[in-house]
């Protein structure tokens, strides 16, 4: 069975999409947890959904980083408990220091939606081990501020130590200023912790898990964590 939790911070809109999806997808029920509960329930896997949490006063992320719930998520990343962020949940991450880089405005100053082409740079994590290096997908993105950047030492370290999990890319995998839509250092639309168990991504796999949302390919980051958490209790 996989326990999986998703956090529920004031603004999120894609809460429900991600326990739908997780749902579906793994045949397990999914937690709900509000943003000023004190601790996670136990969980193989914790989300943190994409949205606009406490409106994005701020920076993107700032103030959802301190919420009360975010201490005992870092600290049950830290202990080895997988966590998933997406959009608004990757701008969390960043802000709570469990990865490195910040989410600034997109280069072109507008908000971004629309489906991109991701090329999938690493198939051995908690996440992708389903998707193959390489691959070429298609999933949805809706940001203004999905422009990763990091200091060049810091991006350098990201791609030495395999943890660049997608770029931006078109529909033969390339990689280019063509195909960079917000900005992205190197292209970069998602990235990993060194055990490859914190995964952040600007993209939304939730919103192309199904053919009846017109794809499937964002399937898979859901399938690679019950096959991870099933592989790890056998």
């Amino acid at each position: 069975m996989l326990r999986a939790s998703v956090i529920v911070f004031p603004g999120s809109n894609c809460d429900r999409d991600v326990k739908v999806a997780l749902e579906k997808v793994t045949g397990f029920p999914v937690q709900m947890v509000w943003h000023g509960d004190a601790s996670v329930p136990a969980s193989d896997l914790i989300v943190l959904p994409g949205g606009f949490s406490y409106g994005d006063y701020l920076r993107c992320g700032a103030m959802a980083a301190h919420s009360p719930i975010m201490r005992d998520v870092v600290a049950k990343a830290k202990a080895g408990t997988p966590v998933l962020g997406i959009c608004n949940g990757f701008q969390v991450l960043c802000e709570s220091g469990l990865l490195p880089g910040v989410l600034m405005r997109n280069a072109s100053l507008k908000f971004i939606c629309r489906d991109v082409h991701l090329k999938c740079e690493q198939d051995d994590t908690f996440f992708t081990q389903c998707y193959r290096k390489g691959e070429v997908i298609k999933v949805p993105v809706a940001h203004a501020e999905g422009n990763y950047f990091a200091d060049t030492d810091t991006l350098d370290r990201l791609e030495g130590e395999g943890r660049v999990a997608f770029r931006y890319s078109d529909a033969e995998g390339n990689v280019s200023a063509a195909t960079n839509l917000n900005g992205a250092q190197r292209n970069i639309a998602g990235i990993t912790d060194k055990s490859g168990r914190v995964l952040g991504m600007m993209p939304h796999p939730e919103r192309l898990f199904e053919t009846a949302l017109g794809g499937t390919d964002g399937r898979r980051v859901f399938e690679s964590a019950l096959v991870s958490v099933t592989s790890a209790l056998s």
